[in-house]
């Protein structure tokens, strides 16, 4: 099984849930599957780059044009791109690691999605609509709030935005071990809360070595 794990979040591990929460998730799965290939991309420290027109004209144009040349600026502004399309379509599984800011995911996160949700790239349009160029075949989210949230919140930007933008590309598994409530301003059992989600982690890491050992 490999795994690309995209992180996006500045803080140490120590001052960081959703860090810790990858921490259990991984610790656990290299424990019953240390074939395990793991990639990991740290979005603070190879940051992706905001979505530009050249980058859009060399992904979309040869779309509508076939016989379309791009230029070099935007075969330059492809490289980032490529980079990480190409290791996400080594991986059978994503896992993606940060925080909800703002009732939404941090928007380095958003622009490495937009890197890589790419026609050419991750997918090709045809007559019935997408087609996927990957292997991925499930998504597990690995999220810390500071606030609650219920299945279905209309506040939560983070987990729809996640669902449709990969749907599209057709991956519909999302598996969520989500640490909410870790505000201690406002929630006196943040660390229940906190405990509760790292179990979680580590029952998606069960689930996905048994997937993987029944082949």
């Amino acid at each position: 099984m490999n795994i690309l794990h995209v992180c996006a979040n500045p803080k140490p591990i120590e001052q960081s849930v959703s860090k810790q929460l990858a921490a259990r998730f991984f610790g656990k799965l290299m424990e019953l599957n240390p074939d395990v290939e793991l990639n990991n991309v740290d979005l603070y420290q190879d940051k992706p780059p905001y979505y530009s027109n050249d980058l859009y004209r060399r992904c979309w144009m040869p779309v509508f044009d076939a016989a379309y040349e791009p230029t070099k600026a935007e075969e330059a502004a492809a490289n980032y791109a490529q980079k990480q399309a190409e290791a996400f379509k080594q991986a059978d599984v994503l896992v993606l690691t940060m925080p909800m800011w703002n009732f939404a995911m941090p928007a380095v996160m958003k622009a490495w999605m937009d890197q890589v949700i790419t026609p050419g790239l991750t997918f090709e349009l045809s007559a019935t609509g997408p087609k996927p160029l990957h292997n991925v075949t499930s998504i597990v989210l690995l999220v810390a709030s500071g606030g609650i949230y219920k299945e279905d919140d209309d506040r939560d930007a983070l987990t729809r935005q996640v669902r449709a933008a990969f749907g599209f590309i057709g991956i519909k598994d999302v598996r969520i071990a989500w640490a909410d409530g870790q505000n201690p301003l406002f929630f006196s059992d943040s660390e229940v809360r906190r405990e509760t989600a790292f179990e979680a982690a580590e029952e998606l890491a069960e689930e996905l070595a048994e997937e993987s050992a029944e082949g």
